[in-house]
């Protein structure tokens, strides 16, 4: 333990600092003192003695720094000095500091703001306790038809709760919407539809109140409600009394058990109100996967343990529960259903992570990019600095003491950069909260924590070793007499010089040449996507208005389909509208689709037994097409006569028409009907493919049923009580519009208010949104690179014709033709180019492969993308060293000459 005891003794030395200095000055005095007396007695005159003594005991400065080196950290306190000495360095290069710092913030900041982002969508666990044990169900089938997974159903729920080994609790949800009443004040607002175990699987009990029971859940027993703490804010100005009242929703009053906490989310959901899902199992049956289910494994079970588990329980519940009214059992046991069971937050984060994970490569790039921008001007401001060097490395000063002052400087600058940054990322992180795509999971999640700043730390201390460590290797371990002589009007600029700062131009132009290429992919694939028929036409003129009548309001289907029918007449009178229609799903609306088997009368023989593939469908009224710009390939559309009275009539997409019948028109007069229970419909009318789940996606085979039917499924009379009106108007969008479409609605029903207003057009522009985000990101990105080179390149070129001020006076005082100068510096920038652009094709090659998954309608190599970028780039090159070329032309030849 010595060493521990002299770093102690050390340390107290920088605390008793003068105390030491004076003992020791006085025991040097002591020291030549005695050995004058010596001297004295020796027979030496005072002054000879005296003189002796100093001679004899060496040199006092050595000595006392030797002492020194002895009691005091020498590692901290040459640091200390060489951080003071970097401070007055950095200040008195002001414009050097300046650009340097910006330049780091640029980039340090940009690579924090989507660290941040990565952190807290895919890095940071759920909020619940053990989220990693929390999985989510559902289930995938060959005979899906291409679509994604389905969820679970009420009997699925059952039979795994009752039948499960793997699982500690288990629960399901859906998605919904609510009428409150306050007076006479309606209010839609959005509610959870759980079951019993829901809650208690995430493991967040409520801030006040209790979860729900099982007796929430029975049919007959009183109703209740949990609020979320929003709401109960803005609803109850969080009165703790709030629980236990009475709230009106859907016209029936609900009891209020709970609050749950402040910081409680529901996955990535955001609802007013918690309501318990109630059924009655008797008469439930197989079918209807209308919900999302999750649970949490039981310690040490894996998620493949619990989906060999779900696969064993799979044939159990097609044995327990009856089969759906209207089809056959062997639907389900003929399905080959199996398993869907991953971590929750894989199944929420998606496939976002994949474009995340390339932002931050790309940005990264962008770092890398400002380090070697950095390196070139720290390079410059080094070979200014060669006497001073050489000098102090003559004087004694050892390499690694004039590295470690280099690196100190640079760290100052990277830490100023990193501190920059950070705010820089700040506001970029604001500015993403506003107008982030909501197709980012866990967006409200996203802070900047602990960690981020950890990360921004670090981030800049290896941006300081990246571009510091150049301009160190350069230049502090250089031959002394080389290093006096390259100062002389000799030395000139050296080819060693201009190798190293030609080297960090080419990474750049490389580097930058990979994100323009990726952005360029990504405008390729947005124009792409934007050339995509959705199956609609205009769809920023359709205004959205969703509307829905309770049973508890109105109890009669039919006279509720009246409700609806007035609504929509009173709707087309309002002016400037020139179509209104209704429909129970909305085109790209997420959570607003249905999909089911469809039976044809006229299958071939050997089909008969054959398992049908899965098929959309959605519910509409007559106009719905012409509303929304769905053109009638074939037959003709619904008509009011068809709803009112429940003629057996359908309307399929021109895909399925041509699967089926292979041309749209012979589709026309056949029959098809949903399950063997049901009547048979007539195929009255072929219209175009709507892209339902994206652009980016195949358009797939839909059914469209009329809003108003009977014997649909078992259900004698079979409406939509959730409608969603379409507005085709000039003015959709506007708060004109809106207020003359609410006093439409209440004319006909004041209990019904409108909700989820927006346009058709804000759907597909949210589809794109991922896509139109990765861009935005990528061209900031290649903005960034592009500047950072463009600078780079300038900076090479100028510098270089800073250092040849005289030979270009030479040249032009023999008579050089200016075009011939400029040319040289011309060529030489384009050089440089065109090696970055050669060595950036390969390492495009790479990234765009990454991104293959993010690209439409082109390919990740496209010849177009990497020709245009690769000639764009050397162009901006070559302009680049035009402008430093142009001004040495205007130099006085006299000038020149004399200055050097």
């Amino acid at each position: 333990m010595t060493w521990l005891r002299d770093s102690w003794h050390r340390l107290r030395s920088l605390i008793r600092r003068d105390a030491l200095e004076t003992g020791l000055q006085e025991e040097i005095r002591f020291h030549i003192d005695r050995q004058a007396e010596k001297n004295l007695r020796a027979g030496m005159t005072p002054d000879e003695a005296r003189r002796r003594a100093f001679v004899q005991f060496g040199g006092i400065e050595r000595t006392v720094e030797s002492t020194r080196d002895e009691f005091r950290p020498v590692l901290l306190l040459d640091s200390l000095q060489d951080l003071r000495h970097g401070l007055r360095g950095l200040r008195r290069a002001p414009g050097f500091t300046v650009v340097a710092v910006l330049t780091l913030a640029l980039g340090i900041g940009a690579t924090t703001a989507v660290f941040t982002v990565v952190s807290g969508v895919l890095i940071k666990p759920l909020p619940f306790p053990d989220a990693d044990r929390l999985v989510s169900l559902k289930h995938g089938s060959a005979d899906l038809n291409g679509g994604p997974p389905v969820g679970m159903t009420a009997t699925l729920l059952l039979t795994y709760a009752k039948e499960n080994r793997t699982f500690q609790r288990l629960g399901i949800w859906s998605r919904g919407s609510e009428t409150v009443t306050s007076g006479a004040v309606l209010e839609e607002v959005t509610t959870l539809n759980v079951s019993v175990g829901a809650l208690p699987t995430l493991g967040i009990p409520p801030a006040i109140g209790r979860w729900f029971v099982d007796e929430d859940h029975a049919l007959g027993a009183a109703e209740t409600v949990l609020l979320t703490h929003g709401y109960w804010q803005r609803r109850f100005g969080g009165e703790i009394s709030a629980v236990g009242r009475e709230i009106m929703i859907d016209a029936r009053p609900r009891t209020i058990v709970g609050v749950m906490p402040a910081g409680f989310r529901f996955l990535d959901e955001t609802p007013d109100l918690i309501l318990p899902l109630r059924f009655a199992p008797e008469t439930l049956t197989l079918g209807r996967f209308n919900f999302d289910g999750f649970a949490r494994l039981a310690p040490g079970v894996t998620v493949e343990q619990a989906s060999a588990d779900v696969a064993r329980m799979i044939p159990i519940w097609i044995d327990a529960w009856p089969s759906f009214p209207g089809i056959d059992r062997s639907v389900f046991t003929n399905s080959r259903m199996v398993p869907v069971v991953r971590p929750l937050k894989q199944e929420l984060v998606g496939d976002v992570g994949k474009m995340l994970w390339v932002l931050m490569g790309t940005i990264g790039i962008v770092l890398v990019i400002a380090c070697a921008n950095v390196a070139t001007l720290a390079l410059v401001r080094a070979e200014g600095r060669d006497s001073e060097l050489a000098i102090r490395t003559a004087l004694g000063a050892g390499r690694v003491r004039l590295a470690r002052e280099l690196l100190l400087e640079n760290l100052l600058l990277a830490l100023a950069g990193g501190a920059l940054g950070l705010g820089l990322a700040a506001a970029a992180l604001r500015l993403l909260a506003a107008v982030g795509p909501a197709t980012i999971p866990r967006l409200r999640e996203i802070t900047l924590d602990s960690t981020v700043v950890l990360f921004t730390l670090g981030v800049s201390i290896l941006s300081a070793l990246l571009f510091g460590s150049i301009p160190v290797a350069k230049h502090t371990g250089r031959r002394l007499a080389f290093a006096l002589r390259a100062n002389g009007r000799s030395g000139g600029s050296t080819r060693e010089r201009l190798r190293a700062r030609n080297t960090l131009v080419v990474v750049q132009v490389a580097l930058a040449l990979v994100l323009l290429v990726g952005s360029g992919l990504m405008i390729r694939t947005f124009l792409a996507l934007r050339a995509v028929q959705p199956g609609f036409t205009d769809p920023h003129h359709v205004q959205l208005v969703r509307v829905t009548i309770p049973e508890a309001l109105v109890g009669d289907p039919e006279q509720a389909f009246r409700v609806q029918w007035a609504m929509r007449n009173r709707l087309a009178e309002i002016p400037e509208v020139s179509d209104v229609s209704f429909t129970a799903n909305v085109p790209l609306a997420p959570g607003e689709r249905n999909r089911s088997t469809i039976i044809r009368d006229d299958a071939p023989a050997g089909d008969a037994d054959r398992l049908e593939p899965m098929r959309w469908f959605r519910f509409v009224t007559p106009g719905y097409f012409h509303t929304i710009g769905t053109p009638l390939v074939a037959g003709r559309d619904f008509t009011w006569t068809d709803l009112v009275d429940h003629r057996p009539v359908a309307v399929i997409s021109e895909n399925l028409a041509r699967e089926l019948w292979r041309e749209p028109g012979a589709a026309v007069g056949r029959r098809i009907r949903e399950g063997t229970a049901s009547p048979w419909r007539e195929v009255i009318g072929v219209v175009g493919d709507v892209h339902d789940s994206g652009v980016q996606e195949p358009a797939p085979t839909t059914v469209y049923w009329p809003s108003l039917m009977q014997q649909f499924y078992g259900v004698p009379v079979n409406l939509r009580r959730a409608v969603t009106f379409a507005i085709r108007s000039n003015r959709a969008g506007s708060e004109r519009l809106l207020a003359d479409v609410r006093e439409a609605i209440a004319s006909v029903n004041a209990s019904v208010p409108p909700t989820r207003v927006r346009t058709l057009g804000d759907l597909y522009d949210r589809s794109l949104a991922a896509t139109s985000f990765t861009l935005v990101m990528l061209a900031a990105a290649a903005a960034m690179a592009l500047f950072l080179g463009i600078v780079g390149i300038y900076g090479i070129i100028a510098y270089a014709v800073s250092q040849r001020r005289h030979e270009i006076g030479i040249r032009v005082a023999l008579g050089a033709p200016h075009h011939q100068v400029k040319r040289m510096f011309v060529r030489h920038g384009m050089a440089l180019g065109a090696a970055g652009v050669a060595c950036g094709l390969a390492g495009a090659a790479l990234l765009t492969r990454l991104m293959a998954s993010l690209l439409f309608g082109t390919s990740p190599l496209d010849p177009i993308t990497y020709g245009l970028v690769s000639l764009g780039l050397v162009g901006v090159a070559a302009l680049a060293s035009y402008v430093p070329a142009h001004a040495v032309t205007r130099l006085d030849p006299a000038r020149a000459l004399r200055g050097e």
